[in-house]
C-alpha cells in the first residue's frame, strides 16, 4: 500500500495515482502533512502556514 515519504501514513492508490509522477509508488508529502510542500526533489517546510 502506497504511504507518504514524509511521515509515513497510508495514502489511498488514486491520490499516489495522481499526485505522483510516473513510476513512483510512494508521495513525497500527503494532506496530513498540513505545513509541508514539494520543492523540486525535496520536501520542506511551506513558507505560509497552511489551515490557520
Amino acid at each position: 500500500m502506497p504511504e507518504c515519504q514524509n511521515c509515513g501514513a497510508f495514502v489511498t492508490r488514486d491520490y499516489a495515482r495522481v499526485f505522483t509522477p510516473n513510476g513512483v509508488e510512494d508521495p513525497r508529502v500527503c494532506p496530513r502533512c498540513e505545513d509541508m510542500v514539494r520543492d523540486g526533489a525535496d520536501v520542506r517546510d511551506a513558507r505560509s502556514p497552511r489551515n490557520s
